[in-house]
């Protein structure tokens, strides 16, 4: 019941501010052309190869998990450093995606392209073809080095539904923490 509730009233929200009516598998799309999951992914698991300061090219893993019934495939992720004291420097060249879990690699995504918003520190990804498949993905990020000072550093990720026209939905903070070599 409670649950109906939920989607009834997210279906009149919807209504009230232009959009159009949806079924359980398709996106949400408003009259200006506007699409966004109806069930969003979620961002499961952040962590690195190496948690000490400048330690050369670790990798940086963000797994999202994609649900069934998101309503349309997963097109783009943006990923921005939000905090910490220095500001990591990614090669591109040498980022991948895969399904999958860090520990448990599966097939290999296609990137279509990868940017970096220097303003901004986001990096931005698009797959082809989209990520139409439920389960887990995870982006591998290589930096040339880990940052040179120690603490917390947060990654905001954002995932985009396939459309011209996408909103992108913040699925939550990555957090790694990175160590002097004297912590030990």
């Amino acid at each position: 019941m409670r649950n109906h509730i939920l989607f009834s009233t997210s279906l009149a929200l919807i209504t009230a501010i232009g959009g159009t009516a949806i079924s359980p598998s398709r996106a949400i799309q408003l009259q200006d052309g506007t699409v966004y999951f109806v069930h969003t992914p979620s961002l499961v698991y952040s962590g690195t190869t190496y948690d000490n300061v400048a330690v050369p090219s670790p990798t940086y893993y963000f797994t999202i998990d994609v649900p069934n019934d998101a309503g349309e495939p997963l097109e783009k992720v943006t990923i921005n450093q939000h905090e910490g004291v220095d500001k990591i420097d990614f090669d591109l060249r040498k980022t991948s995606a895969f399904v999958g879990t860090r520990s448990h690699e599966q097939q290999k995504l296609s990137i279509k392209d990868i940017t970096r918003d220097e303003k901004t520190h986001t990096i931005t990804l698009s797959f082809d073809p989209p990520v139409s498949s439920s389960g887990s993905i995870t982006v591998a990020l290589k930096p040339f080095e880990n940052p040179s000072s120690s603490g917390v550093y947060l990654f905001g990720v954002t995932a985009f539904p396939l459309g011209e026209k996408s909103h992108g939905q913040f699925l939550g903070y990555g957090r790694l923490q990175f160590y002097s070599h004297d912590h030990y």
